[in-house]
């Protein structure tokens, strides 16, 4: 045993050796803020990469609000901006569509995806386990690059002639797989696939190295069993993330050879204005089940790093240990493993056979559980509580509000007798944007103001933040809430113009009241953009070290940390991360020594 410790010393000394050696000369802004290894750094290009991207997506989401809350009337700068695409000041149906999907690819790919794993996994992973760095400096860099490029490609795409994809964000053949379906189908899908395999590639390398940094590079003491909840959240979703993004890669890459290659893997006796085409032997359906393989854990790849970080906010802030740390670890394993069984819950209605559904029935409503779980937990850690209602503590209430409420309506999906009806209806639109969407935007907010003055050394301004928050959450509820009620009605998803139907015509002033809070739930988000780009310059400089008296290791570190977070050795730990209201003490950082006399957890 003694030889080990030695050896450990031994490598904590020469990676501190190194890290004194680096800070001597000093670094070009090129190589510490763009071609940065620093994990930290690393972390904040996703996030502002991430924000970025948030505003283009909610941006086109409030143009199709517009189109959607007032289909008779003509915005004459719409015109201006996007030409042909807005003739007369109205939206086309075809540019309709292509929001639709860009604003969905968009949101859940490069907001959620890129703004809860690779900004915090980024940040939180190795000054949580206490490690210098990741297991790979270098393939975490790499890691943004290949976003950044995804990134790029896609924004080319909305640039192409003939227009963005226009497929769904889920990109379902054959309208995707054939050229002459419509303008959608041509360049800017091609664009869209390739900038998806770079995204896949990011992922990739992302997600091993934070498998390997959690479980190789932890520091002594770190054991499994006391490592916060944020990094068990992220590891589940790494490990989510490398078994499912090469599956969505195997559809993309099918895909690309259908539509250049005359290969029928998605293409059967289909005709297009009168012309019969060759292919034969292809299934669409195969596509579906690519898709949604990916598509389904994809959603607990944004929801559970979202789960780990409200459960060690709302531990914080209500000055009280995690009810259930086990029990919490038990529900993230079982939401990993069901996550991949439950795919076909989106294909009921693609003629699947009902014995094979009502297994997938059963699979999805067990998912329940481990998330009724989850609830329970985070209800009890802040029953009682001492609870500090700071920005962070009220997205964090905000993200299990939202949680329960949109994981209700999933019960209802999840049923196939139910779903054939409720199915492409804007029922489901309300139930994800909920449960998935709003919901994890409000665990990366909840994540953001915690953890920002770590991130830069100050604090958000706080009365903004407050603003933030009320306007976001009574804005989600009277967003979403009316659209269950519409989709109970049968109103169609994607459509652009609903005036045609009697039977839901009468929704049009509905209509303009989910549009107009839209609009202001958007000029709120931007109010966070301008709080969060002027806190970084100007916002209130962070004083002491533990701001919010965590027990977790990032905390001990200096209050702007250099490249290799602890300045001397990296601490010891000697207990779980939520020793609150212990012994008469408020907390007790896990680098604490346990006391001759101290009670057990």
């Amino acid at each position: 045993m003694s030889e080990t410790t030695t050896v450990h010393a031994a490598e904590v000394t020469h990676a501190h050796t190194h890290h004194e050696d680096h800070g001597h000369h000093e670094q070009s802004f090129i190589s510490k803020y763009i071609f940065s290894m620093d994990h930290k750094t690393i972390g904040k290009q996703f996030l502002i990469t991430g924000i970025v991207w948030a505003i283009i997506g909610g941006f086109f989401s409030v143009l199709f609000r517009l189109q959607l809350g007032y289909p008779e009337a003509s915005f004459p700068i719409l015109e201006t901006v996007f030409g042909h695409w807005a003739r007369g000041g109205q939206i086309q149906p075809e540019f309709y569509y292509a929001l639709v999907t860009m604003h969905g690819t968009i949101l859940v790919f490069f907001v959620l995806t890129a703004g809860l794993s690779g900004t915090f996994a980024n940040i939180l992973i190795p000054l949580q386990v206490g490690a210098r760095d990741m297991a790979s400096p270098f393939l975490n860099m790499l890691s943004y690059w290949f976003f950044f490029l995804a990134g790029i490609v896609m924004a080319a795409s909305i640039f192409v002639q003939t227009g963005p994809a226009s497929g769904g964000w889920t990109m379902y053949p054959p309208l995707s797989a054939l050229r002459q379906a419509g303008d959608g189908q041509k360049i800017g899908t091609d664009l869209w696939l390739i900038s998806m395999a770079l995204f896949v590639v990011s992922s990739l390398l992302g997600g091993l190295n934070y498998i390997s940094t959690i479980l190789n590079m932890r520091t002594k003491g770190m054991s499994m069993t006391r490592l916060p909840l944020p990094i068990w959240a992220m590891f589940f979703t790494a490990v989510l993330g490398v078994l499912s993004f090469p599956v969505l890669l195997s559809g993309a890459i099918l895909l690309l050879f259908d539509r250049n290659l005359g290969t029928s893997f998605y293409l059967s006796d289909i005709v297009v204005n009168g012309e019969i085409l060759p292919n034969e032997g292809g299934s669409a359906i195969l596509y579906q089940h690519l898709f949604w393989f990916l598509g389904h854990p994809e959603v607990y790849i944004i929801l559970l790093p979202a789960m780990g970080m409200v459960s060690e906010i709302l531990s914080v802030n209500s000055r009280k240990p995690i009810f259930g740390y086990m029990a919490m670890l038990a529900s993230l394993f079982a939401i990993a493993i069901l996550a991949f069984l439950v795919w076909a819950h989106h294909m009921f209605v693609t003629g699947l056979n009902p014995f094979l559904g009502s297994v997938f029935v059963l699979l999805t409503l067990l998912i329940a559980v481990p998330s009724a779980i989850k609830v329970f937990n985070w209800l009890t850690t802040i029953w009682r509580g001492n609870i500090r209602f700071t920005p962070a503590a009220l997205f964090a209430i905000g993200f299990v509000s939202l949680f329960i409420s949109g994981g209700l309506t999933g019960i209802f999906l999840g049923n196939s007798t139910i779903d054939i009806h409720l199915h492409d209806t804007v029922f489901v639109v309300a139930h994800f944007h909920i449960v998935m969407g709003v919901a994890s935007m409000f665990g990366m907010f909840a994540g953001v103001y915690h953890w920002f003055p770590k991130m830069f050394g100050r604090y958000l301004n706080n009365t903004l933040a407050y603003i933030h928050f009320w306007v976001t959450i009574a804005g989600a509820y009277l967003i979403f809430w009316p659209m269950h009620y519409q989709g109970l009605a049968g109103v169609p998803r994607r459509y652009l113009d609903k005036r045609g139907w009697v039977n839901f015509s009468q929704f049009g002033e509905l209509d303009k009241m989910i549009t107009v809070v839209s609009i202001i739930v958007f000029a709120v988000q931007l109010l966070f953009v301008i709080n969060f780009f002027y806190s970084i310059y100007k916002g209130r400089k962070v004083r002491t070290q533990n701001p919010w008296g965590a027990n977790t290791l990032e905390w001990t570190t200096p209050i702007n940390p250099g490249h290799g977070n602890w300045e001397g050795d990296i601490p010891e730990v000697h207990r779980w991360p939520y020793d609150y209201g212990k012994d008469g003490r408020e907390f007790i950082p896990q680098n604490e020594p346990v006391g001759a006399g101290e009670s057990k957890h």
